[in-house]
């Protein structure tokens, strides 16, 4: 027991011992996927990934049929409607022969769906019905991804139609222009010719997993009510890809030497391997989210906990910090702030903003914008906020109405002490506003503009 204990704290201490900051350069790329792989693998064992796919199986099997037949019904428009049955197919491969018996029922599900006489009502409820797949979706990444707020109402209607409307379009189109290509007299005569025959192969063997991999990108990059950088998106993606097909391979062969299930099981065998396919391939999407997470915020990983504890003194100085930003910027005409700015500016990750974000506009000292993603201007003159009552703010941001400072038994001497320190805190900061914190280390206007200045008020 000595000697576990014993490598477990030397294995603590090599992963999170150091500073990754100030680490030379080959330790911190042979740090970094450690790390990643070791906050990966606590995200699946603490459980909450693993839930959130197994609900997205759930949703997925009531949403599936609809959202085929809406694909089905924006395709038909562009005649390129037949080839559902073949990328339906082609997911459920490893399968086998219960893959095929499933698309057959599937397709005779849609066939069967006629959207014009579905009436108002009907055709409500089916949009609804892929709406929240689309609504679940994007919970989990937003878990991933640290994010509290869900996209506004209206932006999220009118990003899920996109996605509903262009998505099929563009893969199903992205399909057929793929197999026309290599289908072609011209390519099949370079087939003939080697090495170009070879060259050729070789790029029609890697194009669907390619293709995998721009389609998690795409996910990765729009989903998330956040900011996600394209580069980390792609190395999600090309992981995420890597799992993906790899499953396939493995799944198919534990399908093809099941027999014995089969037996056990009998018809619903093909139920138990298809939602066993879904669990998987949906936390196999989560996992390349997560990595794609982790590289865009490396800071995520200076600690092996998931969630960042901010001392009341970090919270302060953060605070401090976003009030000079927004002020600076808002006195000097200078392009608001995002969320996603902020942090960048700050060096922390957009969680950690947030957190204080959220704190500060709830005390009514900032406010949003409209734009996308929302900016942050004051709410109000921040002349007449002082640094004393940001600082108050931050202090009682987390107290819940059932345990507060007031509640709790009240000492003479505990109380004359607090309202001390309040005193002194208040005496050495005079009063001073977030207006002149922020203009601080504004240079003042020169006389020649001074002057100018006054002239246009004349």
């Amino acid at each position: 027991m000595k000697l576990l204990k014993q490598i477990t704290q030397h294995s603590h201490n090599f992963l999170w011992g150091e500073d990754l900051g100030t680490a030379p350069m080959l330790r911190r790329w042979f740090l970094l996927p450690l790390r990643t792989l070791y906050a990966v693998g606590r995200d699946i064992g603490e459980g909450q990934i693993t839930l959130r796919a197994m609900s997205l199986v759930y949703t997925t099997l009531l949403s599936l049929v609809p959202l085929l037949a809406l694909a089905f019904s924006v395709l038909k428009g562009f005649g390129v409607q037949n080839q559902v049955r073949p990328a339906l197919l082609a997911l459920l491969a490893p399968l086998g022969e219960q893959g095929v018996e499933i698309t057959d029922q599937v397709i005779g599900f849609v066939n069967n769906i006629q959207v014009g006489v579905l009436g108002a009502l009907g055709l409500g409820l089916l949009i609804y019905t892929v709406i929240t797949l689309l609504q679940k979706i994007e919970h989990a990444f937003n878990f991933v991804w640290r994010v509290k707020s869900a996209r506004p109402l209206s932006q999220r209607f009118s990003q899920y139609l996109s996605v509903l409307m262009i998505g099929p379009l563009l893969i199903f189109s992205a399909m057929g222009v793929t197999a026309a290509f290599f289908g072609s007299s011209t390519v099949q005569g370079l087939i003939a010719i080697e090495p170009l025959g070879a060259l050729v192969k070789l790029v029609a063997a890697l194009l669907p997993f390619l293709l995998v991999i721009a389609g998690f990108t795409f996910v990765y990059v729009l989903m998330p009510n956040t900011r996600v950088r394209l580069g980390s998106a792609l190395v999600g993606a090309s992981v995420a890809g890597v799992l993906w097909q790899t499953l396939g391979w493995s799944l198919a062969a534990f399908i093809a030497g099941s027999t014995r299930y089969t037996a056990i099981y009998a018809g619903f065998a093909i139920v138990i391997f298809s939602m066993i396919w879904l669990y998987l391939n949906w936390l196999i999407v989560l996992v390349g989210a997560s990595i794609a997470c982790y590289h865009q915020y490396p800071a995520l990983l200076a600690t092996p906990r998931r969630e960042f504890r901010l001392s009341n003194r970090v919270k302060e100085k953060i605070a401090l910090l976003i009030a000079t930003f927004i002020g600076r910027n808002y006195y000097t005409n200078a392009p608001a702030w995002s969320l996603e700015s902020l942090a960048g500016r700050l060096g922390v990750p957009v969680i950690t903003v947030e957190s204080v974000i959220m704190a500060i506009q709830r005390a009514g000292y900032i406010t949003e914008t409209a734009d996308v993603p929302p900016r942050y201007l004051p709410a109000r003159s921040f002349e007449t906020i002082t640094v004393k009552e940001l600082l108050d703010t931050l202090r009682s941001a987390e107290e819940e109405p059932g345990l507060n400072a007031e509640i709790l038994p009240h000492e003479a001497e505990v109380e004359i002490l607090l309202a001390r320190l309040d005193e002194a805190a208040d005496a050495s900061l005079r009063g001073r506003s977030l207006r002149d914190l922020a203009m601080a280390s504004v240079p003042p206007p020169t006389e020649k503009r001074a002057a100018a200045h006054e002239g246009v008020s004349d």
